[in-house]
């Protein structure tokens, strides 16, 4: 547990802080990167590692003005860059190289999907996009080519399976296949956004459980790793036969609730329905232990939920709905009005994933939310953004995940 900042303890987010150029603030401890781990290729000879970049390792929040113009603001950290500096290097080398060397083994590549968030990856790992050519043909099908050899590589792919879900899934399988027959090392297929995960059990007779046939074809196309982030329920990663990393970006939430300095006497954290109360109980915890509450939802059919009532205290308290995804926002935005109607000061509605299928602009901007806080595991195009809209990137955090599980080291910790 970090330092309270503002009446907050903030979680993983407020230790693990970024630039060894600049010492970030006293509320922030340097996340050092094990100096030890090795980094010898076959027959015993050490690889160089590069120069990193140190201008690109900042965290982006990009909040939406009122007048719907987007502004980026790299001025607060949250991980530590790697250190690609090799003692091998002489300083003067270092100097006149203008470009740093690439390591041996590792790949980063980009889908269609996100490439802003994979081009802020690489950035944070001081690394350029490897090349590779993405199509599509008149019929709608997918065409893939490395353009460059990866051979005996450990390649990295990062594509959210967001919407349009089945054509971003397929693209990441055909990619996967490409990168197999390129004869690459290792694949691991990263996946900030992990389409199907809903459906992750049967409800009713007769249904099928689309997570698992997702990790089944995703192990079957050649992925020998995945990484995702806030998944919808944890039992997804047994789903796999493939090592699965799940990391958590609610430390990237966190950091943000700390700075806008709330009394952890004014806060409760609400959980939509009742099956994310593990969730927000995780969240709350890292507030200080926070006080929960939990709205009593009913669902009638798929995307049409009525709210039935609140469990919990919240007369006079701002209130943090908590969520791992937000689709069509009819679940969270009836849970905000219930709040409202049980006197809460403000509502603040905050999660990983943005979906925000139709209608889900109209109701987050109706004015029942002090502000809605969201990552860009998705990217929210400009239609569908609003004023009370606040993005924050999860790029660094997913930067010092593909580096620790490059290097063999402990992800965990990081949580």
């Amino acid at each position: 547990m970090g330092p309270a900042v503002g009446g907050l303890q903030t979680g993983v987010g407020s230790r693990l802080a970024c630039g060894r150029q600049g010492l970030p603030s006293s509320s922030h401890r340097v996340l050092e990167l094990n100096p030890a781990q090795s980094n010898r290729q076959p027959g015993g000879r050490q690889q160089q590692r590069p120069q990193r970049r140190p201008t690109c390792m900042r965290t982006a929040i990009n909040h939406v003005s009122s007048n719907g113009a987007s502004s980026l603001s790299m001025s607060k950290p949250i991980l530590d860059a790697p250190n690609w500096d090799s003692y091998l290097q002489t300083s003067a080398s270092m100097q006149t190289r203008s470009k740093p060397i690439v390591p041996n083994r590792l790949r980063i590549f980009s889908g269609t999907a996100n490439p802003q968030l994979a081009q802020e990856v690489a950035c944070y790992l001081g690394l350029d996009l490897s090349d590779i050519k993405i199509k599509r043909f008149a019929d709608g099908e997918i065409y893939v080519q490395v353009q460059e050899s990866i051979r005996g590589c450990d390649v990295f792919l990062i594509q959210p399976t967001c919407p349009p879900v089945n054509d971003s899934l397929m693209e990441l399988l055909v990619t996967i296949d490409a990168c197999r027959r390129a004869s690459a090392r290792s694949i691991t297929a990263v996946m900030p956004y992990f389409g199907y995960a809903r459906a992750d059990r049967k409800t009713q007779g007769r249904e099928s459980i689309a997570a698992k046939l997702t990790a089944n074809i995703l192990t079957e196309a050649g992925a020998d790793r995945v990484l995702a982030m806030d998944l919808h329920s944890g039992q997804c990663v047994g789903y796999f036969d493939i090592p699965v990393d799940h990391v958590y970006g609610d430390s990237v939430i966190l950091d943000y609730l700390a700075s806008k300095r709330i009394s952890t006497g004014d806060l409760v954290v609400v959980s939509p329905d009742v099956g994310g109360v593990a969730r927000a109980r995780a969240f709350a915890k890292k507030l200080n232990d926070a006080p929960l509450a939990i709205v009593d939802k009913r669902r009638s059919a798929h995307n049409v939920s009525e709210v039935m009532n609140l469990i919990g205290d919240v007369d006079g308290k701002v209130a943090v709905l908590v969520d791992d995804m937000i689709d069509t926002a009819g679940t969270i935005t009836n849970a905000a009005k219930v709040l409202h109607s049980h006197g809460a000061r403000e509502v603040y509605a905050c999660a990983t994933h943005a979906v925000f299928s139709p209608p889900a602009t109209e109701r987050l901007s109706s004015g029942v939310f002090q502000e809605v806080i969201v990552t860009n595991t998705i990217p929210v195009p400009a239609d569908r953004q609003f004023p009370e809209m606040t993005v924050l990137s999860v790029a660094n955090l997913l930067g010092e995940t593909i580096w620790r599980v490059y290097n063999a080291s402990s992800v965990q910790s990081l949580f």
